[in-house]
């Protein structure tokens, strides 16, 4: 049985303030984007794990797949061994949530596989075990959320017909530096105003996290600042980056950037 695990931009991202726990409250809206990494799994006498494309760093132990897989079997004793392939082609560390798609589409694929019978609130409950921003790929459907990332309410929110430039440059942008750069506070608007009139989002719609990120990496400050010369309706970093997405009303004129990039573009 094979799926496909997409990845997501950020439209919006707050820090609104630290926990006691060490983890920060989060108001952001999550929105899936056609970019897919590849995961098969075959039922088998041995359990084995291998993957392609793109070089996954860490142990295997470490992968959201696995744990996912661990996750399953501890609750529903004596399920068959799997042999798990993943092909990966979302870049990591990337702001695009591609480690939590592949963890979230991991239980989706076993529920189906093992006909377990769980509907989405107990995936859900599983998936935000693995991680804050794995829940939302449980639905796969635009959401904004709160909390760590796993408190999530839909909304009605379409890029339907938008054209979807997304370019990542490479550059590690750690989870400790880009929280080192903010100072949580409450946003000024409602999310959910800002969305619902596309002419506030260039202004209002923005990401906590870009400004100390562009100004320690003008380079991602710049890819943004081409797709808004190149007619962008909106553009921002996506989660903490690197990142950058640019929204057109159209399929643009070639943009330039440099080879070294990782470049995706579709119409959504």
């Amino acid at each position: 049985m094979i799926s496909f695990p997409n990845a997501k931009i950020n439209l919006g991202l707050h820090i609104t303030s630290k926990r006691k726990d060490g983890y920060h409250e989060i108001e952001t809206c999550m929105v899936p984007i056609p970019l897919f990494d590849a995961l098969e799994m075959i039922v088998d006498k041995k359990p084995s794990w291998s993957s392609s494309g793109l070089s996954i760093p860490g142990e295997p132990k470490d992968n959201l797949i696995l744990k996912a897989e661990k996750l399953i079997k501890k609750d529903f004793q004596g399920l068959p061994n799997l042999n798990i392939h993943l092909h990966k082609n979302i870049p990591m560390g990337a702001g695009l949530g591609g480690g939590s798609a592949d963890g979230a589409f991991a239980l989706k694929l076993m529920n189906n596989l093992f006909d377990l019978h769980l509907d989405d609130f107990f995936l859900e409950e599983y998936a935000a075990e693995l991680g804050s921003d794995c829940p939302f790929f449980i639905e796969n459907t635009p959401k904004i959320a709160r909390g760590r990332g796993e408190i999530l309410e839909s909304i009605d929110l379409s890029l339907k017909g938008s054209y979807l430039v997304l370019i990542n440059p490479g550059i590690h942008v750690g989870t400790k530096e880009a929280y080192a750069g903010v100072t949580p506070a409450p946003p000024k608007v409602k999310l959910e105003e800002v969305l619902s009139d596309r002419s506030r989002w260039k202004a209002e719609l923005v990401n906590d996290f870009e400004p100390s990120i562009f100004k320690n990496h003008p380079e991602i400050a710049e890819i943004k600042k081409k797709m808004y010369s190149a007619g962008a309706y909106y553009a921002a970093m996506s989660g903490s980056g690197s990142s950058v997405f640019g929204l057109f009303d159209n399929q643009p004129s070639e943009i330039e950037f440099s080879d070294q990039y990782f470049r995706f573009e579709s119409f959504l």
